[in-house]
């Protein structure tokens, strides 16, 4: 009989879940493209309406979802492989690496759809699975909601070619929404996924499985390399997306048009941020413009814009000083980013995202630094 082809997904937004994952039997007979899954687990459903935002929603209602682990494209749905403006989709994404950057081993990427969680395995599948994703990855039409997409991004673009575009980074979405309601946030005052979901506004639950992984992973950096996926690695990898939809809805119901405008753009800034190439990015998706509805005003949104500032060999601990004395001061003086590459590199360049104006001024008392110091 002739393979059936893979389900279309319905999107309908669709409360917070419990950490739940049980076996389930494979069928007796099966002619999906997709192979039985081996775990099945809970759901989060986005709320019908911002008032029932904080209803709770009763365990028999929550949707169990299948788990596939996949090593061929024909096992992921159509939609995603063959983006398409007439079925614009929004996932959870991740990446579980060896060290997740440009030097490392991606192993896997997971994409977290309102009815399923696909583990796309990187080793046993190799380049030819993760350039079937690549149509997706770069799509305008698949919105991919991550929590922190640069280092993700990186791999991707050293090891495969592939532009993260159309993000939406929760890390970047929290802190627009604390601002807009009147909190300040601090230099380096980032987020972890494990806090957001700890915040009640959000899903309020405790993420301790995510302690034990981490510990493995200090005992053993490839961890995420081994085959087969043990249960374990399943439930880790899956619960690092399946909250990202629910967070998303609700963290769009809060947003200003003016915040989406800032979380859209800087979300393409933090993509490219470690990307950096001798082209200028030239070959990247174009940041998305200031909306029309915003310049009605003088108080509408400042350009924002990236600069990488090359420090030369040796020079780096003028910026950073004593204790990271240095560039703490240069970051409490101005509205922008500043982020450096570290031990995973690049190691030689300083990252300088926000407001143009902001960018400039602290670029200028970057080099100032090497100058003077």
């Amino acid at each position: 009989m002739a393979s059936s082809p893979p389900p279309r997904h319905s999107y309908s937004p669709t409360p917070p879940p419990r950490h739940s994952y049980s076996p389930i039997p494979p069928p007796r007979h099966s002619y999906s493209p997709t192979p039985p899954p081996s775990y099945i687990t809970h759901l989060p459903i986005a709320p019908s309406s911002p008032s029932r935002s904080s209803e709770k929603v009763p365990e028999e209602e929550e949707p169990r979802v299948p788990i596939h682990v996949v090593t061929k494209a024909s096992q992921l749905p159509v939609d995603f492989l063959e983006p398409s403006p007439q079925s614009k989709i929004v996932i959870g994404f991740d990446c579980e690496a060896v060290d997740l950057c440009r030097y490392g081993k991606l192993c896997i990427i997971q994409l977290a759809f309102p009815d399923a969680i696909y583990l796309v395995d990187a080793i046993v599948g190799g380049d030819v699975l993760i350039q079937a994703c690549k149509p997706a990855l770069e799509s305008g039409y698949i919105t991919k909601v991550i929590h922190d997409c640069k280092r993700d991004s990186e791999a991707l673009y050293f090891q495969f070619g592939i532009k993260l575009n159309n993000v939406v980074d929760t890390q970047i979405a929290y802190s627009l929404i604390e601002e807009q309601e009147g909190q300040k946030r601090l230099p380096d005052d980032y987020i972890s996924l494990v806090a957001l979901l700890a915040d009640p506004r959000y899903c309020g639950l405790s993420y301790v499985d995510k302690e034990e992984v981490r510990v493995l992973l200090r005992r053993d950096p490839k961890f995420w390399t081994y085959r087969p996926l043990s249960e374990q690695m399943i439930h880790s990898a899956a619960d690092d997306v399946r909250f990202l939809l629910y967070i998303y809805h609700q963290m769009m119901a809060k947003l200003t048009e003016r915040s989406l405008w800032h979380l859209a753009v800087r979300g393409a800034l933090y993509c490219r941020c470690f990307c950096v190439n001798s082209n200028g990015y030239a070959d990247w998706p174009s940041l998305p413009p200031i909306p029309d509805m915003l310049k009605v005003d003088e108080n509408g949104p400042e350009e924002e814009i990236l600069s990488v500032l090359d420090v030369p060999k040796g020079r780096m601990g003028c910026i950073i000083g004593k204790r990271g004395a240095s560039i703490m001061a240069i970051k409490e003086s101005c509205n922008a980013e500043i982020l450096i590459g570290g031990v995973r590199g690049p190691p030689d360049k300083v990252f300088i995202l926000g407001p143009a104006k902001q960018v400039k001024k602290a670029e200028a008392m970057l080099r100032g630094r090497l100058l003077y110091t």
